[in-house]
């Protein structure tokens, strides 16, 4: 793998993230209003937008995101 493909794999796999990030929050916001906090299927998606979180995080760390995406609960692409 050349230095071009391995920038669009990780460029893939960041808008993945994202786009991961963004899912879970909705799905979250949904069981939310639908009182359903303490379900295991909340619990999941917890877990996955914590991981996701996790990655962006590092991501911001070493300067390859602004770290806008986790301010703004993951709406910024």
């Amino acid at each position: 793998m050349d230095d071009r493909e391995r920038l669009e794999a990780f460029e893939r796999m960041l808008a993945d993230v994202q786009k991961n990030y963004e899912e879970f929050s909705a799905r979250m916001d949904k069981l939310k209003g639908e009182k359903k906090e303490k379900s295991a299927t909340f619990r999941q998606y917890w877990s996955n937008k914590m991981t996701c979180q996790y990655m962006l995080s590092m991501y911001k760390d070493y300067g390859l995101i602004d770290g806008s995406v986790l301010e703004n609960g993951g709406k910024n692409r």
